[in-house]
């Protein structure tokens, strides 16, 4: 019998009669060298999601030994952490946040901390009850589309946008898009770029600045050769549990702060632009936003202008062709503050585009006219990395759909025939396949079936090979115009082969 006698709370063992404790002697030492899983309601307690709200590892530290009772010693902790006593008051005393990603991941695991607190891998730091939902949901609507005075405040948007489309890659589907929320930032970020005309910058010289760059370049690779909907979930865990807290802890005054924040800016715009290829219209817009701050920041006047091409883009292609011609404008305006002549070749021919698009016929042949010119003299090796896929390909594409547009088939058919043998040269099936889809279009209005049949044909294995909702809208586009012309029997073999592909490339929404 063991009557009277006591069992160990941990492995529920045979307490020696001598122990006055409640663990025996092997579980009193394991105890000692780590830290106990706590229960929920700890995590849950004010000052402690006060603490990980500051997003500081020596405030959680803090927080997390005085909610303890008795107040947990700093050497414990120190312990169980495998650190000293004297490192973990720096910790806690310092300002200045730890960002080594690793680190972190290591000590809230040794404390048993759960995942959705641990704000640096996108942690779904969410409180909230039911009474604030709907605040939450408002503000969730208006997330990024401001264009903000404060840049730590952007840098929380940023942290924001990515986390959310990490977590809830639909959180926007319900969202009207507005292309007035374009014009305001382009405004801003003119007049701001004005300003910081004559502000010096400094050269590139951090390895992990270059390290995030080098990352961007395999991104935009994958963008254009599979599609928007490829890897952006991807680049976004990166940018948020990465590149956010370098943000947080630099600022853009120092030569490899420009430069941090100027990567950071190429890796929102690749964001928003990866959401538009996607159809995803709210969420880009936000991400566009976002990388128009932080290229001003940077003092980067070439970057913001390619940002202000993305959104006028993207307001051509949401039937808002007026607005897109105000922010190529804009675009131009700033970019005249520094150089890129790939990027003003990209701006004239959205111009062009948005100007076909309102019908303004001279319009759009000057704009094209222009942006020709301005490509002529592009340098390749004076222009940044994000400048490097404004080429043949993409520039005579935009030509192609501008003529189109203007219901001049033979032109739209020579751009389109330049457009698709550079990207069969490169292999970017994307832009081939809305170069082929413009050849097609051009031959339905010569009324030569056969052949927009065949270039229909070329577009929808091509756009079943990328994740890209541009790609299947054209092919769909295809699909209703040349519908009533099933007698042909070319017609009908795209449209059986192309019905048969559309379930592969998935919804327009979806990645």
């Amino acid at each position: 019998m063991n009557t009277g006698k006591r069992r160990c709370r941990t492995c529920d063992t045979w307490l020696a009669s001598d122990n006055p404790g409640t663990q025996c002697g092997p579980c009193t030492a394991a105890y000692a060298l780590q830290a106990p899983v706590l229960p929920a309601e700890f995590w849950n307690q004010p000052t402690i999601h006060e603490a990980f709200q500051s997003r500081s590892i020596g405030q959680v530290f803090r927080a997390y030994r005085h909610a303890q009772i008795p107040t947990l010693p700093q050497t414990t902790l120190a312990v169980w952490l495998l650190l000293t006593q004297g490192r973990i008051s720096e910790i806690e005393r310092v300002r200045r946040p730890v960002t080594d990603l690793e680190r972190l991941e290591r000590w809230c695991d040794a404390l048993h901390v759960p995942r959705h607190l641990r704000w640096f891998n996108g942690g779904a730091f969410e409180v909230r009850d039911a009474e604030t939902q709907g605040t939450h949901d408002k503000s969730l609507a208006e997330l990024g589309l401001s264009y903000a005075a404060s840049l730590p405040s952007t840098v929380e948007v940023v942290a924001e946008l990515g986390r959310h489309d990490m977590e809830r890659r639909t959180f926007l589907t319900g969202t009207l898009f507005s292309v007035a929320a374009s014009v305001a930032p382009s405004r801003d970020w003119l007049l701001a770029t004005l300003d910081e005309a004559g502000a010096t910058r400094g050269k590139i010289s951090s390895e992990q600045v270059e390290a995030i760059r080098r990352t961007f370049g395999v991104f935009q690779e994958l963008d254009v050769m599979r599609g928007g909907g490829h890897a952006r979930e991807q680049l976004s865990t990166y940018l948020t549990s990465q590149v956010v807290p370098l943000l947080r802890s630099n600022d853009p005054t120092t030569e490899n702060g420009r430069a941090l924040f100027e990567a950071a800016a190429e890796q929102l715009y690749l964001l928003g632009w990866m959401a538009f290829d996607n159809g995803e219209h709210s969420l880009a817009q936000r991400y566009l936003i976002q990388s128009l701050r932080l290229a001003q920041a940077a003092g980067s006047p070439e970057l913001g202008a390619h940002v202000l091409a993305g959104l006028s883009d993207q307001a051509t292609l949401t039937g808002n062709p007026d607005h897109a011609v105000q922010l190529a404008k804009a675009g131009r305006a700033g970019l005249a503050h520094g150089h890129s002549d790939a990027c003003l070749a990209d701006l004239w021919a959205l111009q062009g585009r948005a100007e076909a698009a309102m019908g303004d016929a001279k319009a759009a042949a000057r704009s094209v006219h222009l942006s020709e010119t301005a490509f002529a003299d592009v340098d390749p090796d004076s222009e940044p990395e994000w400048a490097r896929f404004i080429d043949p390909a993409y520039l005579n594409g935009e030509y192609a759909h501008t003529f189109r547009d203007l219901q001049r088939p033979d032109e739209a058919a020579h751009f389109a025939g330049l457009s698709i043998a550079e990207s069969e040269r490169q292999n970017r099936a994307r832009r081939g396949s809305m170069a082929q889809a413009a050849l097609s279009r051009s031959a339905i209005d010569r009324h030569d079936l056969e052949a927009a049949a065949s270039a229909g044909m070329a577009a929808a294995k091509l756009a079943a090979t990328v994740k890209s909702s541009r790609s299947v809208e054209a092919v769909a586009d295809l699909r209703a115009r040349l519908r009533d012309h099933r007698e042909s029997p070319a017609v009908r073999d795209f449209l059986d082969v192309s019905g048969a592909l559309l379930p592969t490339m998935g919804p327009r929404t979806q990645a």
